[in-house]
């Protein structure tokens, strides 16, 4: 972008476009993942798709507005989005095994 070719930087313009469009529509269907589940594991790679997406997408709006302060803020957001699914994952694990450990004690008690 920059180079000064009329036809060019309209070409990519529109491919750009397209792509924010496409993955806006990616992100809702993720989003609708999250939400329905039906497992917890399911939502948990959701978020974590949704994540990856908005960096393309603010990857994406730094190369169209020609910004290069939004790559910084893409790189926060993908350390953030890394520590969040980390901690949910962790979370979920534990979860996970006090049931497993409360279903065996039923079981034992029966």
């Amino acid at each position: 972008m920059g180079s000064g070719i009329p036809q060019l930087e309209q070409a990519y313009h529109v491919l750009l476009t397209g792509a924010l469009i496409f993955l806006a529509i990616a992100l809702i269907l993720c989003l609708v993942r999250a939400i329905i589940g039906p497992r917890v594991a399911d939502r948990l790679v959701a978020v974590n798709m949704m994540g990856t997406m908005i960096m393309v997408i603010i990857g994406i709006l730094s190369v169209k507005m020609q910004e290069g302060y939004l790559a910084d803020i893409c790189l926060i957001y993908a350390m953030i989005s890394f520590l969040s699914v980390v901690v949910l994952t962790k979370v979920y694990t534990g979860v996970y095994a006090e049931k497993k450990e409360v279903e065996k004690k039923e079981k034992e008690e029966n």
